[in-house]
């Protein structure tokens, strides 16, 4: 099957919210997103009902190493190869084996070395999946339009988070997990014909012109090239710094409002109930920022902005262990979801419209990297942290850590003159 590739006109007519190219891509990533909320309700279910808790810790964690793993290699291959083709082939294998496994499923009760066999397979197919949805935005839409599709696109993923678990429970309430693993399945086989109906155009080098086809890389020249793109991040006055800014970020603040959340809410005895207004009320806050991005498309003194709103995220974070009541910390929560939707859009939409595009794969790689595998190695430190010091101390102290990266990204000319295209 070929794959062509339209020219798109050099300023869209409407606004990214607006154009059907891509709300097209839009729907197909969002049905995606749920799809993998849904496939991840039925993996812990079937696990549940086949293993002890310590099996089905085994079996959600399996997919994270090769995820993490092959990462850095599913960029190499977004800036080699079609994007899209990318997705189509990540989306395809994802529906048919969530498919296979939904009647495997339906006729017995899977071994654990099954299910550790899908996560796995599912995992690396992600490391194709991820690297590919950063580098497609550029190749549909123009560069003034990247900062309206990361707010739509972090829409989406609130959406997937807010969706998928509740379908995923009608869906085991009706039939087991045969029939959620088939809603999963499902919502990746909708994704493939709107993803086969995208115009995208191919991206120009930085001197204008339509790079020339290029040829699959060879093992040793897909090395080669993760090694410059690892080279590119480090020397690129701009992306250099937003790259690093993001990790330290991350490292700062997943733990805390993953791992963390959960204790304080414990030790302060605001229950199950506490714990899902904080987290809905930070979920609201990003979800408001993303509307923000979408609808203005713009934001002035981007890179200062950027930064600013890191560095009250941090704040935020740093101030909620240290909140007595549950209403002050649900508002917290919310504009700590604000700044940190702010943040993580803006520093996303100036990789995007800076970073060279045949570098684009790569640096999307690195950034996931960092969200996917190196965040989620601090959940036992600072659970075991919050279990000697209480919330508080580690609250400030993650906070801090977090607010180094808004230190790197003010020291940084680039990103404090950082501008979004007009």
């Amino acid at each position: 099957m070929v794959l062509a590739e339209a020219p798109l006109p050099t300023r869209p007519m409407k606004p990214a919210h607006r154009d059907g190219n891509v709300l097209r891509w839009l729907i197909a990533h969002t049905a995606s997103l749920i799809g993998d909320s849904v496939y991840f309700a039925a993996l812990a279910w079937s696990a549940q009902r086949s293993a002890g808790p310590t099996e089905v810790g085994l079996v959600m964690a399996a997919g994270a190493a090769p995820r993490a793993l092959l990462m850095l290699g599913g960029g190499v291959l977004a800036d080699r190869l079609d994007p899209r083709r990318l997705l189509l082939g990540s989306d395809t294998v994802r529906c048919l084996l969530i498919l296979a496994v939904a009647g495997a499923v339906a006729l017995t009760t899977p071994a654990l070395w099954l299910l550790v066999a899908v996560a796995l397979v599912f995992g690396a197919v992600d490391a194709l999946f991820v690297p590919a949805v950063g580098a497609l935005p550029p190749r549909i839409t123009t560069p003034d339009q990247l900062a309206r599709i990361t707010g739509l696109r972090s829409l989406s993923m609130r959406l997937g988070q807010i969706a998928g678990p509740p379908l995923g429970g009608l869906a085991m309430g009706l039939g087991g997990p045969a029939a959620a693993f088939t809603a999963a399945g499902l919502l990746f086989a909708l994704s493939l014909p709107l993803l086969l109906s995208l115009r995208i155009s191919p991206l120009p080098t930085p001197s204008g012109e339509a790079p020339a086809p290029t040829a699959a890389p060879r093992p040793g020249r897909a090395r080669a090239e993760l090694v410059d793109g690892l080279r590119y991040i480090r020397r690129h006055p701009l992306i250099g710094p937003l790259v690093a800014a993001g990790a330290v970020c991350e490292l700062g603040l997943t733990g805390t409002l993953n791992v963390g959340m959960v204790l304080l809410n414990a030790e302060r005895g605001w229950g199950p109930s506490g714990y899902g207004l904080i987290i809905s009320c930070f979920g609201g806050g990003a979800a408001a920022s993303a509307v923000l991005l979408a609808v203005a498309g713009r934001l002035p003194r981007a890179g200062l902005t950027m930064a600013g709103t890191l560095l009250a995220g941090s704040v935020g974070a740093a101030a909620m262990g240290l909140v007595p009541h549950l209403g002050t910390a649900a508002a917290v929560a919310a504009l700590v979801g604000l700044a940190a939707g702010v943040f993580g859009s803006l520093d996303a939409t100036l990789i995007q419209t800076t970073a060279d595009p045949a570098y684009l794969g790569r640096v999307t790689s690195v950034m996931m990297l960092t969200m996917v595998g190196l965040a989620p190695l601090g959940y036992p430190l600072v659970g075991a942290a919050i279990g000697l010091w209480g919330a508080g101390p580690v609250f400030l102290g993650c906070g801090a850590l977090s607010c180094l990266g808004a230190v790197l990204a003010l020291a940084s000319p680039a990103v404090r003159s950082a501008e979004l295209p007009r």
